[in-house]
């Protein structure tokens, strides 16, 4: 944030409330960056397949015991095969496909009676065609094109898709992404957070036409932002808060009666994106579906949502990413009338589906007596490679793929040849990725390996036991 108002350099933009320049900074890196996604960033689902997995674990119990009580309600809008109703899926945000691969190659293992995979529709969406293209793509997809269609248009409003016919809703670290609105009680009014878009002096000086890059930036004018150099990491915000302009706030007395629990001039996300979302699943939903599940990094603590040191968002490659609300999310989803709605811990999901306790990689790296900043960049690679091919020695994952892994540049050469004779010899269904979940069993048979490489035992068996932390990454489901 800019703190020194003299040395303001070049604005770009008028002062708007956040969540405007918010979608209009997303706009801008998913039309800039999106084939790049996995250089700023990786989800839990990207290439990983644990949490696919579970959510099939979870979908197949919960449609077998429906499908025994018998009372199935069709609706007229349901779609009819073989005298069987389709069972429509929505995945919201797809990503690179691989949560929709994972998903639907182990609900067909599930099912091997051959009732309820064949009835599947499961439908990619995203307001984007070049992200449903590059999903379809998937090359695990192929197998389920039968099933797999693709919906272009926005999460909040899906035209085209009927009342009461879906269902399952799935949303994985997408509502971080959407719009959110930072608001905090002031005196006797609530403000909101205003940003004002400037250029760093240094990028600045590089831009020949200004005139036209301001054009370009504001209409999102990506042929000509193609050819100037990268910006989206120069821009300096300025920040100012006014008065809430309730008019343009969805569920006022629902976020009103929120504020009221939070102290004086203590900002907090209120996820105006996500709820959205609800209002649009509460649609689709069918009377008896099984519901909408969304995934994301958050808190539904009071005292962490009062604190006024929290972390309310982080931006990455240029893109905004929100922490999410959870309490005020379950308030907006009881006051739509949504029913059943409950929170977890993602991992606890994960771990119920495996009946067994899970972490991930990076808290296993992070139990490393070297782990920290005092590492160097080159160092930290290292470390994450020798611990990936100690637990390559037992783990076997059931999809083949190469575990990519650039190298940095500041790798001293002698230890590049090193780490790369490390990244030849992994094997192909070994650990898929950096945020893999890793089952205690897992740990336990690789615990020699690890010990080897200086990991100590009883260090991991407290992490793989340890509380949530106050931000989470968390599963929320209402119907």
């Amino acid at each position: 944030m800019l703190q020194d108002a003299d040395a303001l350099p070049q604005l770009i933009g008028e002062y708007k409330p956040l969540d405007q320049w918010q979608t209009h900074l997303n706009q801008l890196f998913y039309g800039l960056r999106g084939d790049q996604l996995r250089s700023y960033y990786q989800t839990y689902a990207s290439a990983d397949f644990r949490l696919a997995h579970a959510l099939a674990d979870d979908y197949y119990e919960r449609v077998t015991k429906r499908d025994k009580a018998g009372n199935r309600q069709l609706s007229p809008a349901d779609r009819i095969i073989d005298g069987e109703s389709r069972l429509t899926v929505l995945e919201l945000g797809p990503g690179n496909g691989n949560l929709a691969a994972c998903f639907l190659s182990h609900l067909k293992a599930l099912d091997k009676q051959g009732t309820i995979y064949r009835r599947v529709r499961y439908v990619m969406v995203d307001w984007q065609q070049t992200v449903l293209d590059g999903a379809l793509a998937h090359p695990e997809l192929a197998m389920h094109r039968a099933q797999v269609e693709t919906h272009q248009g926005s999460v909040g409003h899906l035209t085209g898709i009927g009342d009461a016919t879906v269902d399952r809703i799935i949303c994985n670290e997408l509502w971080n992404d959407l719009p959110t609105k930072l608001l905090a009680k002031h005196g006797g009014e609530v403000e909101e957070e205003y940003l004002r878009p400037n250029v760093s002096e240094f990028f600045h000086a590089k831009i020949q036409d200004w005139s036209a890059f301001v054009r370009a930036f504001q209409e999102k004018d990506f042929v000509t932002l193609k050819t100037v150099p990268p910006f989206l990491d120069e821009l300096v915000w300025e920040k100012e808060y006014r008065k809430v302009e309730w008019k343009d706030v969805p569920y006022r007395k629902t976020i009103a009666e929120f504020l009221q629990s939070i102290d004086q001039d203590v900002l907090v996300p209120v996820n105006v994106g996500a709820f959205a979302t609800l209002k649009e699943a509460k649609r689709l939903l069918a009377p008896d579906a099984i519901g909408f599940s969304a995934f994301d990094a958050g808190t539904a603590d009071m005292n962490v949502l009062n604190d006024p040191e929290k972390p309310c968002y982080g931006q990455f490659g240029g893109q905004y990413s929100f922490m999410i609300n959870f309490a005020l999310v379950e308030a907006v989803a009881k006051q739509l009338g949504m029913k059943q709605e409950t929170w977890e811990p993602q991992r606890e999901f994960v771990g119920r589906s495996l009946n067994t306790n899970v972490i991930t990689l990076m808290d296993l790296l992070a139990t490393h007596p070297s782990a920290g900043p005092k590492l160097q960049a080159w160092e930290q690679d290292r470390l994450v490679l020798k611990t990936i091919k100690a637990l390559n020695e037992t783990f076997k994952s059931p999809y083949h793929r190469r575990f990519e892994f650039p190298l940095g540049t500041n790798v001293p050469a002698e230890e590049r040849e090193t780490l790369s004779a490390i990244l030849r010899s992994l094997k192909d269904n070994g650990i898929p990725d950096t945020v893999a979940y890793l089952s205690e069993e897992e740990l336990t048979r690789a615990q020699k390996d690890l010990e080897e490489i200086g990991y100590n035992s009883e260090a991991i068996r407290m992490a793989l036991n340890a509380p949530p932390g106050p931000i989470e990454y968390c599963h929320f489901t209402c119907r």
